[in-house]
């Protein structure tokens, strides 16, 4: 039976017959039963985590995201000379470049004109180049792999065009500085064999290795040591923040560098904030097989298999205590599974609350709309997969409770 079972798998491939389409599940009362191991086994207090939150972090990275294999890249960085105003004088761009591994990162940091001392910052990727932030011409162009705008022409009708994400503006008058890079220039959301971006220097990884969610959180934590050096901003008060895939980096990168004062995950679902085992809305076999070179070799195991996982996602977000984490998502956004990132960060309470903290102060999902923060923050809001005003009002009231 396993010879033809083999046979038809074959010849399937050569007449090209597609794959069975995925079908998604959406009912409560499909998924699977399951157990989440205890983030806190074998430990009772306080003084006990460091050694089990490492154990966790190096489990994580071993069968899902990726150790950062060892290396020597130098950093350098290229000042910007021309820093210009937004906002009517209000704020300021500026646009110094790292260069590290073979690759330049431009960086574009806005941040309030007039500040009394250095200001606290958001850092966060965008997906589309610094010029879809705002729409400036003074604002340089990306020049390596694109998503969308495959020439100049293109890239510059693109300016500006995920500014409606990005409520600079609030940000300026809450007092925050905004850093923002183009994940591209790390590394290209592609399975293209790990061959370029850092990778290129770096070489293939190997199955325990880092795929590109490991790598672009990596690129993150190059991009604070920069923010260190530089004193541009207050870097002991930065909120490390992400959306979709990115906000499965803005998690990783928060559990592996404890230098990002606060994390926050919007809409991150599988591979982020929500629970795999309750496979439902995207699966691991599906992220998997959508996007290859996310994960590292080890986590495709555990394709259809959420089951066999010695962790999950409660798990990613307990490494990130007791520092301030908040967790978003969104009513019509069930592919990322809204129940599962809440149920996610009910898990995590646990070891919030052994360190001190309130951790989350509600065990039932809130309404829509109406958030509910402690030291972990929650809410899910109306609408789609996506970044709002509404969102970045709470993350802002959320630095402002945890950070000033």
């Amino acid at each position: 039976m396993k010879v033809t079972s083999c046979l038809i798998i074959a010849l399937s491939m050569c007449m090209n017959v597609p794959a069975q389409k995925f079908v998604a599940n959406y009912d409560e009362a499909k998924i699977p039963a399951y157990t989440l191991p205890d983030p806190l086994e074998g430990i009772s207090s306080a003084a006990d985590w460091p050694t089990r939150r490492e154990a966790i972090r190096r489990l994580i990275a071993k069968e899902m995201f990726g150790h950062v294999p060892s290396h020597t890249a130098t950093l350098e960085i290229v000042p910007d000379t021309e820093p210009f105003k937004i906002l009517d004088g209000k704020a300021i761009v500026s646009q110094p470049a790292i260069k590290i591994a073979g690759t330049t990162w431009d960086l574009m940091i806005i941040r309030p004109a007039n500040p009394s001392s250095p200001p606290p910052a958001f850092i966060a990727y965008n997906f589309g180049g610094n010029h879809t932030v705002i729409p400036d011409r003074g604002v340089r162009l990306p020049v390596s792999w694109q998503r969308k705008a495959k020439n100049h022409k293109a890239q510059e009708a693109d300016r500006g065009s995920s500014a409606r994400r990005w409520d600079v503006a609030a940000l300026m008058e809450a007092g925050y500085a905004l850093v923002t890079l183009y994940y591209g220039d790390v590394d290209p959301d592609m399975n293209d064999g790990f061959r370029d971006g850092v990778h290129a220097h770096f070489g293939v990884p190997k199955s325990d290795e880092w795929g590109s969610i490991a790598t672009w959180a990596w690129g993150l934590s190059k991009t604070l040591d920069y923010l260190v050096a530089s004193k541009i901003v207050d870097a002991e008060r930065v909120s490390v923040l992400g959306h979709s895939r990115l906000g499965k980096t803005s998690l990783w990168a928060g559990a592996n560098d404890e230098r990002f004062a606060l994390v926050i995950s919007n809409n991150s679902g599988c591979g982020g904030a929500a629970l795999s085992k309750r496979a439902i809305g995207e699966t691991v076999g599906r992220i998997n097989t959508s996007f290859p070179h996310w994960f590292n070799g080890n986590f495709k195991k555990y394709n259809r298999n959420e089951s066999a996982m010695p962790f999950d996602s409660h798990m990613l977000l307990a490494l990130i205590a007791p520092r301030p984490l908040y967790v978003a998502s969104a009513e019509q956004d069930r592919w990322a599974d809204p129940h599962g990132e809440f149920l996610a960060c009910v898990g995590a309470d646990p070891v919030y609350r052994l360190l001190g903290t309130e951790g989350l102060p509600s065990r039932k999902m809130p309404k829509l709309n109406e958030p509910t923060v402690g030291r972990i923050g929650y809410h899910i809001r109306s609408g789609k997969h996506d970044v709002t005003a509404y969102d970045w009002a709470q993350y802002i009231a959320f630095a402002n409770k945890h950070l000033n």
